[in-house]
């Protein structure tokens, strides 16, 4: 948590917004949310420059600046990066970093946890591979097809669970939509993902592709501290269908929900319609 529909969520919103404006002052209240660069250097990276637009990759927000400069944030477990409007005045005890832009206005980064991150990348030639190497194929593109999903899970032992939470493999999918994903799909999430059938692949891309749209729709999944960018819960958490629904009834065939261990996550899902592989029955 946030996942990419919350991710996504703070991206559209702000978009509008901050597209166009200058920051006129960067302050690092937090020197771990941008370790090991120095926050004063930080600062003066950012000071003065036009925000061109706001892009996300996976888990990551992109403030792109004039100058081919990019801020490229992670929430991480807590954070929350929050528009301020010129005349609320906030006093937030987890502030880890703020922009203060033309007019009054500002965005905050809080994050009680202080695991979320910033980091300033010069060049389109910088960031590009500053990400790829984090990140595998965004899922919602229309590039990811079931071939890609396929070509990703080929000889992968561990279970499909794991798989889904690695970045590397799928950009943005988390503890949340891993689940919803896999119900949608039928598939057990301790199934090896590099046995998964054609059929199966074919259900678990449909199945994460409508996840991940459910919580865009909803702005996100507010189970814990996340917010959006104007402070306001989401609503997906009201729309689950198997995840944190222990001890309920299976939304398609009635049986109980039941909660295991996946990847060292909670992990949700219905023993009727996600039936356990052989070596894990």
């Amino acid at each position: 948590m946030p996942e990419l529909p919350e991710v996504e969520t703070i991206r559209r919103q702000l978009a509008p917004r901050v597209a166009g404006t200058v920051i006129e002052d960067a302050e690092v209240l937090d020197p771990l949310w941008c370790s090991p660069a120095d926050p004063a250097a930080v600062e003066a990276q950012l000071r003065g420059r036009r925000i061109e637009a706001i892009g996300r990759r996976g888990k990551y927000l992109i403030l792109a600046l004039e100058g081919e400069r990019f801020l490229v944030m992670h929430l991480r477990m807590t954070g929350n990066l929050l528009w301020i409007a010129r005349d609320d005045a906030v006093n937030n005890p987890y502030l880890r970093f703020r922009l203060a832009l033309e007019g009054g206005d500002s965005l905050q980064f809080v994050d009680l946890r202080r695991f979320g991150t910033g980091v300033v990348v010069d060049g389109r030639e910088s960031l590009d591979p500053y990400l790829d190497s984090r990140l595998g194929p965004e899922p919602l593109d229309q590039s990811f097809t079931p071939d890609v999903l396929r070509s990703q899970a080929a000889g992968r032992k561990a279970p499909v669970k794991a798989f889904l939470l690695a970045q590397d493999r799928i950009a943005g999918v988390g503890n949340i939509y891993a689940d919803e994903a896999l119900f949608r799909a039928r598939i057990h999430p301790l199934k090896p993902a590099g046995r998964l059938r054609r059929d199966q692949i074919e259900r678990l891309h449909q199945g994460i592709r409508e996840a991940l749209e459910a919580g865009i729709e909803s702005f996100g999944a507010s189970i814990d501290r996340y917010r959006d960018s104007n402070g306001a819960r989401g609503s997906m958490q009201d729309r689950f269908l198997i995840h944190r629904r222990e001890g309920k009834p299976c939304p398609r065939c009635g049986a109980t929900i039941v909660k295991i261990r996946a990847a060292g996550r909670g992990t949700y899902l219905c023993p009727r319609c996600q039936r356990a592989p052989a070596r894990s029955a």
